[in-house]
């Protein structure tokens, strides 16, 4: 199909929904290739979203959507992935009336089945090899694709996705709570006066008169994962700017409920996401354990960042069908994703992007992990937050760190 400077085609593959019971359910995994219009025969670069539980971007020409796009398809043919669960792949519907059925079936989302689905992929494009581009928990993806399947990789981009190998959630959230307290401390060097303002509206929250469009009541500790978009480039500003408006707006409201990180539009993202670090261990909700003292006092105003709770259940309204769901998958005794021995043998380029200030994927644990990459290059950098794959020059850094032009 020929969308105004791009040529796309779609792709749908059918898959189990257990890799490794092929004979049981099946589940539909979409994806759009995206060509420039002489870029048809160019080699494949399979794009992996951030998330867990968010499907790929949609393309757009003029403006190019997303921005690093031109970039890569000056190279490449890329492949948006919607990830089993998402977009147009087969939807995660939940929930269901049996909790536990539920939790299993979201066993089958993590990072292990995805990769399984995109070789899948790779094989119905006829493809022997292609490059991967993974952004946040794409990057983990990645990184679980070098551990098992190196040899369909040609070369791997991670942007902001060097994820821990064999650390403990506890100790993954443990580092990103000591870098959310850094950001919370530069956003009110930044925006002196929104101490009060949070304080004040704090108050409000306890007197019941902060709700959400739906009329339910928002706890101070809810409205304080807005702290969540610190981690972005512009977040600040964006936090800024939503603490600035009269609590009573319809306006407020609205941005106050899209500035939650964990909603019901996408419920994955909050069932799943400690999975994410379960490299082998059970994740008994790591965040609330880690949490400092700043985050949990009664009168607590640090602003909370990508950190999962078991209040997120009751204190969101929209959560709430969930909770017994995501109790279960707390103690799930989730295996191994990443096999450091095997990292130490991929012999593919890779080249990661590392964010120092990056507080959902903590700069010392991403360096620790590039160290078992033998062709691996990591550009460090202070320039961007969490989302700088946004900036083409990201990406184009990338390709030149892999090529060893940079």
């Amino acid at each position: 199909m020929d969308q105004r400077g791009l040529v796309t085609h779609d792709h749908r593959i059918t898959v189990p929904l257990d890799h490794d019971d092929p004979g049981g359910e099946s589940i539909e995994v979409f994806a759009r290739e995206v060509a420039a219009p002489d870029g048809g025969d160019r080699p494949y670069l399979l794009f992996l979203q951030g998330g867990p539980g968010q499907e790929a971007p949609r393309a757009v020409h003029d403006p190019a959507t997303p921005g690093w796009l031109p970039r890569a398809l000056a190279d490449y043919r890329v492949v948006m992935l919607d990830q089993r669960g998402t977009g147009l792949s087969t939807p995660y519907g939940g929930p269901g009336p049996d909790p536990a059925a539920d939790a299993a079936r979201l066993t089958h989302l993590r990072a292990d089945s995805i990769v399984r689905d995109a070789e899948c992929l790779r094989e119905h494009l006829g493809a022997a090899r292609w490059s991967v581009l993974g952004q946040s928990f794409g990057g983990f993806c990645v990184l679980h694709y070098l551990s098992t399947a190196a040899d369909s990789l040609a070369e791997a981009f991670v942007t902001g996705g060097l994820s821990p190998v064999g650390r403990a959630p506890a100790e993954v959230y443990a580092a990103t709570w000591a870098v959310q307290q850094d950001l919370d401390a530069r956003y009110h060097r930044q925006f002196p006066g929104d101490r009060d303002r949070l304080a004040r509206l704090l108050d409000r929250c306890d007197a019941g008169e902060v709700l959400t469009p739906a009329g339910h009541p928002v706890s101070r500790r809810l409205l304080r994962t807005v702290g969540n978009a610190l981690g972005m480039d512009g977040g600040a500003e964006k936090v800024h700017h939503l603490l600035e408006r009269d609590h009573r707006s319809p306006a407020f409201r609205h941005d106050l409920a899209a500035a939650f990180p964990f909603q019901a539009r996408n419920p994955l993202y909050a069932l799943v996401h400690e999975s994410s670090y379960a490299d082998g261990h059970p994740t008994s909700w790591a965040a609330d354990r880690t949490a400092p003292v700043e985050a949990t006092a009664p009168d607590a105003l640090l602003l909370t960042g990508e950190h999962l709770f078991p209040w997120h259940f009751t204190d969101d309204a929209t959560l709430a069908p969930w909770k017994e769901v995501a109790d279960l998958l707390a103690d799930h005794p989730w295996p191994r994703l990443y096999d450091a021995d095997a990292l130490r043998a991929a012999e593919v380029p890779v080249a990661a992007a590392v964010y120092a200030d990056d507080p959902f994927v903590v700069r010392g644990f991403s360096e620790e992990t590039a160290a078992l990459l033998p062709r691996g290059r990591t550009w460090l950098t202070n320039e961007y937050l969490h989302n700088g794959l946004r900036d083409p020059r990201v990406l184009d850094r990338l390709i030149d760190l892999a090529r060893g032009r940079a």
